[in-house]
């Protein structure tokens, strides 16, 4: 166990951080796998934008890889076009 103030403040912090980071993470999973199970052209084509700004936003704040939300983008984008 942490046995200085700033290593225990550390500890908490990082807590909290993983937490954030596996909500955001999760939802943009679940986010993601709606817009695969769609099959309707507009409904998908409405999801999109969302979800490509979501992915962006967390690409921002290191939750994922840059190159991650990049690959994820691309291969929604190419299943949109294909419905």
């Amino acid at each position: 166990m942490a046995n200085h103030k700033s290593a225990i403040k550390r500890a908490k912090q990082s807590e909290v951080r993983r937490l954030h980071n596996k909500y955001y993470s999760k939802t943009a999973r679940n986010a993601v796998r709606l817009l695969r199970e769609t099959t309707d052209k507009v409904a998908a084509a409405e999801l999109l934008p969302k979800i490509t700004t979501m992915l962006d936003k967390l690409a921002k704040q290191n939750v994922i890889h840059n190159n991650k939300a990049s690959n994820l983008k691309s291969s929604l984008a190419l299943h949109v076009n294909s419905l």
